[in-house]
């Protein structure tokens, strides 16, 4: 993990080394944002889908007659969870080409 962020925070020197102008810098943090933002919305979709997941399988276990029950009830709760991953996708790319404070 260490690596990394050593490496992460290595490499954004590059990407704000060649500042022309003021419009470069926001096109910078706009990327910059989108990647991270996005990056912990599939993270915290993936933890959530995995808690959904076990959470069905802890559930059918105790009581096999409800599994189909369960299973329609995870599948709801995986769209809902992935639907919020999207929206912050659908943002992201907002941020990145529809950026308001970009002339």
């Amino acid at each position: 993990m260490k690596f990394f962020l050593m490496m992460f925070f290595g490499l954004v020197g590059f990407a704000f080394a060649n500042d022309v102008s003021g419009m470069d810098m926001i096109k910078s943090y706009s990327v910059a944002g989108a990647v991270i933002g996005l990056g912990i919305a599939a993270l915290g979709g993936a933890i959530g889908m995995g808690h959904a997941a076990a959470a069905t399988i802890s559930g059918t276990a105790r009581n096999p007659g409800i599994g189909g029950k369960l299973l329609t009830t995870m599948f709801i709760a995986l769209a809902m969870i992935e639907a919020q991953v999207i929206y912050t996708l659908v943002f992201a790319i907002i941020a990145i080409y529809g950026n308001p404070f970009i002339g």
